[in-house]
């Protein structure tokens, strides 16, 4: 693509190459490294100058050294006199402070929208945001896409019947709907429950029928798994018959992995590939799905200024 050019940062590598061999084009020269004493170190090796940027970097752990990256090469950019800057952002970290819950707290989510846009962001792209009011901080525009379409094709093609979707707690009734309606499931459930602490959750009762029914359990990421394996006790609990976990953003924070390993009732776990996976955190029940279509497909429709509508997560 004429003056278009894509660049990755370390978080997410393999994510990147697999886009731009759907777009035929070849990463920007880049070396993105280390100082001696720890610092993020950046030289653009080639030359940008006018040619619009795509740059791919989930702001996943290491969380504040993949943030520190994106930020530093968005001023590299800056400085070599490129033109505009889409940030695609896979996952958007920084993104469970988004209100204040107690006084004195920040609005991390806040925080970060506005770094990339004093530095000279234009322009972001991302997946299935913690919460939908993130895309309110920001003044310019964010592209919020879904997984859920893809998640939905994979059941879809597995051909599962007699299926409720089911969110593990109330602020995921949309995304529940979404995937039900995506997946042409019969119906949703939602998990009540209590949180305990930041890490915590018990999970209370299940409200919606589940009993002899296939049960897709759905989250926007799985973090520690306390919440994932309270909904999958709680559905078993209600006599469901199969049961699938998916998430968009698979963070498997320690101990996560540990704990879905436990979960000897569950058909599979199908995340996609916003964070890479270590091998020892690719068990066998774990089935990633990649996002690199939707991305090279959503590169291309900026690049000629068409909708991305198809692809937003309002658009099921």
């Amino acid at each position: 693509m004429k003056g278009v050019k894509l660049i990755a940062g370390n978080s997410n590598r393999k994510l990147a190459e697999d886009v731009a061999k759907l777009l035929h084009i070849k990463l920007v020269n880049a070396d993105i490294g280390r100082f001696p004493n720890g610092e993020v170190r950046v030289s653009i090796r080639e030359s940008v100058r006018k040619q619009d940027i795509f740059i791919i970097q989930s702001t996943c752990p290491p969380v504040n050294d993949n943030l520190m990256e994106l930020l530093i090469m968005v001023d590299a950019l800056k400085r070599a006199s490129c033109g505009f800057i889409t940030a695609i952002m896979p996952y958007f970290g920084y993104s469970k402070q988004d209100k204040k819950k107690t006084g004195r707290e920040p609005i991390s989510s806040k925080l970060v929208a506005r770094m990339l846009e004093t530095l000279g962001v234009r322009r972001v792209v991302t997946f299935d945001l913690h919460a939908a009011q993130i895309e309110g901080f920001f003044d310019i525009p964010v592209e919020n896409l879904t997984a859920l379409n893809m998640i939905a094709d994979y059941f879809r093609k597995k051909g599962i019947k007699n299926s409720v979707v089911v969110s593990p707690d109330a602020g995921g009734v949309k995304r529940a709907r979404d995937l039900a309606n995506a997946m042409k499931a019969n119906r949703i459930a939602i998990i009540d429950k209590y949180r305990e602490d930041f890490t915590r959750a018990t999970a209370m009762n299940v409200v919606g029928k589940v009993d002899g029914m296939n049960a897709v359990i759905i989250d926007d990421f799985i973090d520690t798994g306390s919440s994932i394996v309270e909904a999958v006790q709680a559905v078993k609990n209600h006599k469901a018959e199969k049961i699938w976990v998916a998430c968009t953003h698979p963070l498997f924070t320690n101990p996560a992995t540990s704990r879905l390993k436990s979960l000897k009732d569950i058909e599979e776990i199908i995340v996609t590939d916003t964070i890479p996976l270590p091998k020892e955190k690719r068990f066998g029940k774990v089935k990633v799905l990649s996002t690199a279509q939707i991305i090279s497909d959503v590169i291309k429709r900026l690049a000629a200024g068409k909708s991305l509508y198809v692809h937003r997560a309002n658009s099921h």
